[in-house]
């Protein structure tokens, strides 16, 4: 492919006009600086140069957040001092889990954006461990193969907490959430919606707050009416996973941990509320939670 379009000919018995194979690796290297990853990869097909300009420490280097030296800590892989950079950001775009496997951090693969996600068993939660309110359910849809489970109570409080050296940088924080429990009919997976009430009569309060004196406070109802199916109105929330978006917070001193702490509550004791999944609070670049935009 690129030996023909690298150096086209002028005419018959004319020198060779000078092509893509004639630019120095080291020139690749330096627009390589201002592209992403995925755009890396893909011209690293054109010729040997630009193949071995995308292996080039120094691009991937530039590429790697500032607490990548951090994430690979918690690997506990001694053999990463003889990795290459590439290597390096390839092994970090992989989930990585820390704080007894109830956290996860890693790069967005096509930006190199820092991502994190806290389990439902990271988090405090009141009465989790009566199981006449709450039980934990398996889920193979969950990145952490379970969530907690809320049957039915009247004082809904779930608080967590997590620190980390972010890049500099805006970043979102949302609730993942589920109305309706998890079953199987005839092998097949169904969702129950029995137990789902009380989320209708008032809303659910979500805040976070940062160790810099950051706030974001949203409130909203979880089981609001959505499309109409069949007879009746049903909510988005039932049956589907929906990302419940709290706010934004910028990390400004990217050379410090930033600490993040997050709640979600609902504690008027006039009625109870249930049916509700639990799975995990996730902090992303806010630039790549406007691309998706899937949350609510």
């Amino acid at each position: 492919m690129g030996g023909n379009l690298s150096r086209p000919y002028g005419g018959e018995g004319e020198t060779p006009y000078p092509g893509l194979a004639d630019i120095p690796e080291s020139c690749v290297a330096r627009i390589f600086e201002h592209l992403g990853p995925i755009d890396i990869c893909k011209l690293a097909g054109l010729n040997w140069a630009f193949k071995g300009a995308s292996s080039c420490d120094y691009v991937w280097e530039q590429k790697l957040p500032i607490c990548y030296q951090e994430m690979l800590s918690k690997l506990f892989i001694s053999e990463h001092h003889f990795l290459s950079k590439k290597q390096i950001y390839a092994l970090l775009c992989h989930p990585i889990s820390f704080d007894d496997a109830t956290k996860e951090v890693w790069l967005d693969r096509a930006t190199g954006g820092v991502c994190l996600s806290i389990s439902a068993r990271a988090m405090a939660i009141t009465g989790i461990d009566d199981h006449r309110y709450w039980r934990w359910i398996p889920y193979d849809e969950s990145r952490f193969h379970e969530a907690a489970y809320l049957q039915q109570h009247w004082w809904f409080e779930v608080d967590g907490v997590v620190k980390f050296q972010l890049p500099a940088g805006e970043y979102s924080l949302s609730f993942r959430l589920r109305l309706g429990r998890p079953s199987r009919r005839l092998g097949r997976r169904i969702y129950v919606f029995d137990q789902i009430h009380g989320w209708d009569l008032k809303p659910v309060r979500f805040s976070l707050s940062t160790s810099d004196g950051q706030h974001a406070i949203r409130e909203c109802y979880l089981d609001e009416p959505g499309e109409i199916e069949g007879n009746g109105v049903v909510s988005y929330a039932r049956g589907n996973w929906t990302d419940y978006y709290v706010g934004d917070f910028e990390v400004k001193n990217d050379s410090k941990v930033t600490e993040v702490k997050f709640s979600m509550t609902q504690i008027d004791c006039t009625h109870s509320k249930g049916g509700l999944c639990l799975d995990l609070v996730s902090i992303i670049p806010s630039k790549l939670r406007k691309e998706t935009m899937k949350d609510l």
